[in-house]
């Protein structure tokens, strides 16, 4: 029979060999976290975008557009039918456009997308609806049968024009102020570059 001593030998050289071979194992235990992908679960909607006057512009903008497209769609019969058709044309554009900005800037999704200039977006979106509302509305006035549709599509054609309008005004200015804030971090940027280059003397400038 063999010794105490002899059965800790065995045991300790067991137990040796199973933490070499643990360590040398790739398959080693992890405390890291998984990462999960959130995908649209951490959507949240900006109360203050809603709140300011941009969001309420948005909100008016998408409710007088679906006001005026309903009503263009009641009318049954016309004649002529370019004007009713432009305008239904129009109204259904500005609906389904501002309604699409209109949820990416509430749920702050445009933020996820920064290589789009969501300001310029904006500006373009508005002064284009603005325009063509208010030739549409033009247009559908000069050219109805003076039914209750076609005058409630013109009052509210006219009333998404004008919000339009605000909002290009708005538009502009945050446009504006948007590229002086580039300009100055641009120029910020570039001083210290330059500190940082005149600060290193083994950098040497070749002269042109």
């Amino acid at each position: 029979m063999r010794s105490g001593e002899e059965l800790d030998g065995f045991e300790g050289e067991a137990s040796s060999t199973s933490m070499i071979s643990g360590a040398s194992s790739p398959y080693q235990p992890t405390t890291e976290p998984v990462s999960q992908r959130r995908g649209l679960a951490g959507l949240r909607c900006d109360p203050d975008y809603l709140r300011g006057a941009l969001g309420c512009l948005k909100v008016a903008q998408v409710v007088l557009a679906l006001i005026a497209f309903i009503c263009i769609e009641t009318i049954m019969e016309c004649s002529p039918c370019e004007g009713l058709y432009f305008f239904e044309f129009v109204s259904c554009s500005a609906f389904v456009v501002t309604g699409v900005l209109l949820i990416l800037f509430s749920l702050n999704l445009h933020m996820r997308i920064p290589q789009i200039n969501w300001n310029l977006t904006d500006l373009v979106n508005t002064g284009l609806s603005t325009f063509f509302f208010f030739i549409a509305s033009i247009v559908l006035a000069a050219l109805n049968h003076k039914t209750g549709a076609e005058i409630a599509a013109v009052i509210f054609g006219f009333l998404a024009t004008a919000a339009y309008a605000v909002n290009t005004f708005l538009a502009v200015q945050k446009w504006r102020v948007s590229l002086r804030q580039q300009s100055a971090n641009d120029y910020i940027r570039a001083r210290t570059e330059s500190r940082d280059v005149d600060s290193r003397p083994e950098i040497q400038r070749l002269d042109t």
